[in-house]
């Protein structure tokens, strides 16, 4: 059966994160994830953690520092010490927090100069994450939402990944991105299953809960079901109002969701 985490960077994100852990936890939610917590001093986050028994799965990369990149800088060519010292502070700011994934963002370039500046921030990522038992995750975005990110395809991630060698290094599969842009959303998670790490979604093309739009998620939850996987699904997309009432698929995939 399907488990499913909270992303509250979407979901309950106008209450302040200890406050978001809360509120997934009375809604059901088997685990949480977030995007950029790094405002919230990590004693608050793991009291809340710690008070609901629930486990915060990922975070991202800051989008920038020092006034350098959007989305990101890790692929920015000329800017490689910089990318490095942010990992290192997103990796300490994760293991104060319990986190067992960070997502390594890109940023804004292309060429072959900047696919080197990124293969080189994330072989530093993965041998600094491995000592803490940590993974690496890269995602393609869709061109559609995010023109001008670096990573932009699931072949583009293989080749990476690929290239990196590094058994923490592992792809972040956004069903949402992928039908944006490439579609066959089952057979494109058939094929990559075991480059996968973790799983998110949102219906398509509106990124909306995923009872909406135009992919089947009872056929996508069953094939993972058939494929084996086991580990909760990301709820990252953006609720029509109050977040608690955005629920509704949750009785459908997950019965009984506040028991």
């Amino acid at each position: 059966m399907v488990t499913f985490s909270a992303n509250l960077g979407f979901l309950w994100a106008d209450l302040p994160l200890p406050a978001a852990i809360r509120a997934a936890k009375a809604a059901g939610f088997d685990a949480v994830e977030c995007h950029w917590p790094y405002a919230t001093p990590p004693a608050e986050i793991t009291a809340a953690l710690k008070d609901t028994g629930l486990e915060m799965l990922g975070l991202n990369t800051p989008k920038s520092a020092g006034g350098i990149g959007r989305f990101g800088l890790s692929a920015l060519p000329g800017h490689e010490a910089l990318a490095r010292a942010v990992i290192d502070q997103s990796l300490s700011f994760a293991a104060e927090i319990g986190v067992r994934s960070l997502h390594v963002m890109a940023g804004m370039a292309s060429g072959a100069a900047a696919q080197a500046s990124f293969c080189t921030a994330l072989s530093h990522a993965c041998h600094q994450a491995q000592q803490g038992g940590m993974t690496i995750l890269i995602e393609p975005l869709n061109r559609h939402d995010a023109p001008g990110y670096f990573l932009n395809s699931l072949a583009q991630a293989e080749e990476i990944i690929t290239s990196v060698n590094h058994p923490n290094l592992k792809l972040m599969f956004d069903c949402y991105h992928v039908g944006r842009t490439e579609g066959h959303v089952i057979a494109q998670l058939q094929a990559r299953l075991p480059l996968i790490g973790h799983i998110q979604f949102a219906s398509i093309p509106n990124r909306k809960s995923p009872d909406q739009g135009t992919l089947d998620y009872t056929e996508v939850f069953a094939a993972l079901d058939r494929l084996g996987w086991s580990r909760p699904l990301g709820a990252e997309y953006h609720p029509d109002g109050a977040t608690g009432n955005s629920l509704d698929w949750m009785n459908k995939y997950k019965p009984n969701p506040s028991a």
